[in-house]
């Protein structure tokens, strides 16, 4: 399956893929810009396939279609020692392509990820909500939240439900998470309503050797809230 993708190619050294959640790719840019620039490094920032008005092939229809579309990618830039990194539907993308064991992969880093189901602790469901409802589930602090283009649901919302269901979770991500082969570090911000802390700690315990770091003062969006925190985590991460 060959799927045309928009990336942003920022190209130094070590090697980073960084995927954005439904909020799309301006949720990720100014971060993968500080990351390039502090770290030296490498980073792709793709849009995904239907997101930002992209197309996204007939058969693109899931998750794990994704994941297997940037491995493709990866493949095709002929990259190693790559560390993914993935925020809300992006931390279940850098989940599932950190389960297909790609030796272009070498670590990989979930923020505030979607995607697990724990018991007790459900994802919120965005839909319907308005924008003030869905900055305060998302910030610690709303008050610093930029203000949405739009009133009403965007079209990436569409998009995301598109790969996620409804549910944005797959009943069988937490066994299979148990297989996971490259080191994986969970990073959440203490303040997130929308997937909460509890549901981040179940989320590292299904993955064998995880590292779970909590970040302070920080809600659903740590790369836009607290970028230097999350930075300075990520850079942990070796």
């Amino acid at each position: 399956m060959t799927s045309e993708l928009t990336v942003l190619d920022l190209d130094r050294t070590r090697t980073f893929l960084l995927l954005h959640g439904g909020g799309g790719v301006p949720t990720m840019a100014g971060f993968a810009g500080l990351l390039a620039e502090r770290a030296h490094a490498r980073v792709l920032l793709p849009t995904h396939p239907g997101f930002g008005g992209t197309p996204k092939p007939a058969d693109l229809v899931g998750v794990a279609d994704l994941a297997r579309t940037y491995v493709e990618l990866l493949d095709r830039l002929d990259l190693t020692g790559v560390t993914v990194v993935g925020n809300s539907f992006g931390g279940w993308v850098a989940a599932e392509i950190a389960l297909l064991g790609s030796p272009r992969v070498s670590s990989a880093v979930i923020a505030n990820g979607i995607g697990v189901e724990v018991d007790g602790h459900p994802v919120t469901d965005v839909r319907g909500l308005s924008p003030a409802e869905l900055r305060k589930l998302s910030w610690h602090d709303p008050s610093k939240a930029p203000q949405p283009a739009t009133t009403g649901p965007g079209p990436d919302v569409q998009a995301l439900i598109g790969y996620t269901g409804p549910a944005m979770a797959d009943p069988t991500l937490a066994e299979r998470l148990g297989q996971t082969p490259v080191p994986v570090h969970v990073m959440w911000g203490e303040s997130d309503g929308i997937v909460s802390p509890e549901y981040g700690k179940a989320f590292a315990a299904a993955i064998p050797r995880s590292t779970f770091t909590l970040l302070p003062n920080t809600g659903h969006l740590p790369q836009v809230e607290s970028p230097e925190a999350l930075l300075d985590a990520l850079l942990s991460v070796r």
